[in-house]
């Protein structure tokens, strides 16, 4: 489904962030990218999502490249959502109807409004439609950005970091609320996350970057302790319980 072939990403000539990275996503799926501070995770989301330009390489989504499509396209594709959002002047319901925009027309129509009254409802806003965003705390915001991202209708999520305002519970229901349309949809998502313990719960697959490379890919059980202990620089093990790995640093 989404398809990225040697992509090789500079911001400065000659000092490149990302080096001939290479991977896939499958339907249904939810890739999830770790790796410590500056290790590119950021810079590869926003490469897939074309914000910024590859020096060489291919994003595929479907078959269709990416890097060739025009920015209207490239929204019915891809949904992202940064690592820091910023308020504005409306109400949530409309930042939310935002991303109704590569679907729509002249206005929006009823079955527009009805998509974000539903998305709000499954997110937990429905109570705060008529608020002001610039009135929002730090996780209401980016529930509101996920919701956005949600009636945008993409084929794939591409999100960074986004539990990161967010306290336990909304962690867990946004996760839940992510994979689940997901599958539901056989759409595919690729999430950048720190908390390691979440990402191996809720990932099908995890892809180690560190220092632009990658360093193993996979699935949660091909992640070993001594991978995780060399790119973080820090002794960890891994048990199970409850049908769940956890990563415990000692």
């Amino acid at each position: 489904m989404l398809d990225v072939k040697n992509i090789s990403v500079s911001y400065r000539k000659g000092e490149l962030i990302l080096k001939n990275l290479s991977f896939s996503v499958g339907k249904g799926n939810i890739l999830v990218l770790l790796g410590p501070n500056g290790a590119g995770k950021t810079t590869l989301l926003r490469s897939i999502n074309a914000i910024l330009k590859p020096q060489k390489g291919v994003v595929e989504v479907e078959n269709s490249n990416v890097l060739q499509m025009p920015a209207s396209q490239i929204a019915k594709k891809l949904g992202y959502v940064a690592q820091r959002n910023t308020a504005g002047n409306m109400s949530l319901f409309d930042a939310v109807l935002l991303g109704r925009k590569p679907h729509v027309g002249l206005r929006a129509t009823a079955n527009d409004f009805a998509r974000v009254s539903n998305t709000l409802q499954q997110l937990g806003l429905g109570d705060m439609t008529m608020r002001n965003i610039n009135q929002l705390s730090g996780g209401e915001l980016q529930k509101v950005c996920i919701a956005r991202a949600f009636v945008q209708e993409p084929r794939i999520f591409l999100l960074d970091e986004p539990t990161s305002n967010l306290d336990l519970k909304n962690q867990m229901d946004i996760l839940h609320t992510i994979r689940r349309i997901v599958k539901e949809n056989s759409l595919a998502a690729v999430i950048t996350m720190h908390n390691l313990n979440l990402a191996f719960r809720f990932a099908d697959d995890i892809l180690l970057l560190n220092k632009g490379h990658i360093v193993a890919q996979g699935s949660i059980e091909s992640i070993t302790p001594q991978i995780l202990s060399e790119v973080y620089g820090v002794q960890v093990e891994m048990i199970r319980h409850k049908g769940h790995l956890a990563i415990i640093p000692v």
